[in-house]
């Protein structure tokens, strides 16, 4: 007799309310994204430190305070701004009841990112700890509180103190496990901040953080030395931009919305980029194409607004489409401003767009040559395995395509990934060192022009087939190099994959540490040791290559337990001397490097 199945009452029992801490703590990916443990630049804790500085720089923004200092040391925030504080009376209501504040009103802040009222409180709830202190007309009003609950309040006089708001705490272990905060992820979010609103000095960790020239200031940082002509600068009330030409491929963008980096840009920044070609077209009475007048172009865009709507509630990309208008005509009207002032700059720009020209052209017939070669080969990509959705597709956001090494390597991840989103891509051997070559190079290389359609960016980023781009090579020395070839393909032509975030690296184990009852895979010696110790009689396998995991086991490291790197960029200016030294001619000082850290 065939077994009854059993089906889960579905009544009144079973709907639930839950509380705004409860629903924060239960869904904490609605409301900061993604947890993650500080490896990387999006993860949970770095946004519960922005949450808190936002609050603070709106105060400046809106005239109050010129000052804002930072401690991070051992997980433990401390902010503190001196603005108006938060009025007394409402401090634990401001901090732990949703959808309280000051930012509906605009008479009160007119520019503010954080227009949900929903920013401290999800700090709140996911700190073990949280300790806020308001000081205001020489009073004060401090509320504790652990895991979002209040424990202690108290008020006073605070003479000496003036006026402004300090806010403490501890991510809780409980939600985001064991982690740490990278100072070079916070290094970077200060400076923003400081570029972001000139007047402003900040702290961290006693370091002095200001800007005098903002944008300008920060373009100057990332491209500094390699532009072709002097940073060209613009602003007035609601928007702010500077840009300049280098001798690198593609475009970079460095695009922000009420102090918010928007690392996906949004209307403001292809706003930015229609500007600059009609200003540029405008001075030269020239119609230039988009690529040839943007191909090598950096540009930083700030902009403000009342009433910004982000595509999600990390605020990663705008999609404000009653921008469009102004913005382009006064990105338009500063670029050609610019260009009247600066003749010496018009002319490197006037040069640079030639030239771009002439080389596109050169390519165009190289591109049409690689087309009809490639047509005689195949109508596939013959080292493409596929995946079903892509970006753009409705579920396309999980798509992600492994550039292996080998047919061993690449035969393991076909078998075990999920074919909806997950392709792959099998590299021969070593790829061609691109190295000090032109864009030719990859229609002359057959391997790197698969590669390249294979991922949709022979044009821009636009036509991109997916979401991450995961560079999955053994640990050994060739893997190394195989990765660091493909880093270098990646940087020279198409860097701004790597600095939109689309690129990884994928981590798999080292060892397998089993017996007859458990198994443990373990990606360092550290690991394996504890390993050991905790299962008894334990046969220890060091794995050489991926091709030695089996397709059942190497399903568990591409999806449940996938461990990925993300590639990211500190400066782009420091990119040209980094691949010089690492992927040029073979030097003496490289040499002498190489042979020290392998001793």
């Amino acid at each position: 007799m065939a077994k009854e199945k059993k089906n889960t009452a579905y009544d009144e029992s079973k709907i639930k309310t839950l509380s705004s801490l409860e629903h924060i703590r239960l869904r904490t990916g609605m409301y900061i994204g993604r947890l993650g443990d500080g490896t990387n630049l999006d993860d949970g804790i770095y946004v519960l430190l922005k949450e808190v500085i936002d609050n603070s720089i709106d105060e400046f923004i809106m005239g109050n305070g010129n000052k804002i200092i930072v401690s991070v040391a051992d997980n433990r925030v401390k902010v503190r701004d001196y603005g108006r504080g938060i009025p007394l009376g409402k401090v634990v209501d401001c901090v732990s009841v949703i959808n309280t504040g000051a930012k509906y009103n605009d008479d009160v802040f007119q520019f503010s990112v954080g227009l949900n009222g929903v920013g401290t409180k999800a700090v709140n709830a996911l700190s073990e700890y949280f300790r806020v202190v308001s000081f205001r007309d020489g009073k004060f009003f401090e509320g504790i509180f652990e895991r979002g609950i209040l424990k202690k309040k108290r008020e006073g006089k605070s003479d000496k103190e003036p006026d402004g708001t300090y806010v403490e705490f501890v991510p809780d272990p409980q939600i985001f496990g064991e982690y740490n905060f990278n100072y070079e992820f916070i290094d970077q979010r200060i400076w923003n901040y400081a570029y972001l609103n000139s007047g402003l000095t900040l702290y961290l960790n006693k370091q002095k953080y200001e800007s005098k020239n903002g944008l300008l200031d920060l373009l100057d940082s990332e491209i500094g030395e390699t532009t072709i002509y002097d940073i060209g600068y613009h602003k007035s009330e609601k928007l702010e931009f500077a840009f300049a030409h280098t001798n690198n491929y593609g475009e970079n963008y460095f695009s922000f919305v009420n102090g918010q980096y928007t690392s996906d840009g949004g209307t403001h920044q292809s706003a930015f980029r229609e500007g600059f070609l009609k200003g540029v077209n405008e001075f030269f009475k020239k119609n230039y194409s988009g690529v040839d007048a943007r191909d090598g172009l950096a540009g930083a865009v700030a902009i403000k607004l009342q009433n910004p709507v982000f595509e999600s509630q990390t605020k990663n990309k705008l999609g404000n489409t009653e921008i469009r208008g102004w913005l382009v005509n006064e990105v338009r009207s500063g670029v050609v401003d610019y260009l009247h002032k600066n003749k010496t700059a018009a002319k490197k720009l006037e040069d640079k767009i030639m030239n771009n020209e002439k080389l596109r052209k050169e390519l165009n017939a190289v591109r049409k040559e690689a087309r009809e070669a490639a047509k005689k080969v195949a109508l596939k990509i013959p080292n493409l395995k596929d995946c079903k959705f892509h970006l753009g597709d409705k579920k396309g956001d999980e798509s992600m395509i492994f550039i292996t090494e080998g047919q061993s390597a690449s035969g393991s991840i076909v078998s075990a990934r999920d074919v909806y989103r997950q392709a792959v891509f099998s590299l021969r051997g070593k790829p061609f060192n691109v190295f000090g070559k032109t864009k030719a190079a990859i229609y002359k290389n057959e391997e790197l022009f698969n590669l390249m359609m294979a991922l949709g960016i022979e044009n821009d980023l636009d036509s991109l087939r997916y979401e991450k781009l995961i560079i999955a090579t053994d640990a050994d020395y060739d893997g190394f190099h195989i990765r660091n070839l493909l880093m270098t393909f990646f940087l020279t032509y198409f860097e701004e994959l790597v600095s939109a975030g689309h690129v990884y690296i994928l981590e798999t184990p080292l060892f397998r540490v089993r017996n007859k009852k458990e198994t443990m895979y373990c990606y360092n010696n550290r690991e394996r040791d504890e390993a050991s110790e905790k299962i008894k009689g334990a046969e220890i396998t060091r794995f050489k290559g991926l091709g030695e995991i089996s397709p059942k086991e190497f399903g568990q490291f591409i999806n449940e337990d996938m461990r990925l790197v993300k590639v990211s960029i500190k400066t782009i200016k420091d990119i040209p001397e980094t691949l010089e030294f690492f992927m040029g001619k073979n030097t003496p000082t490289r040499r002498s490097f190489i042979m020290e850290n392998l001793i």
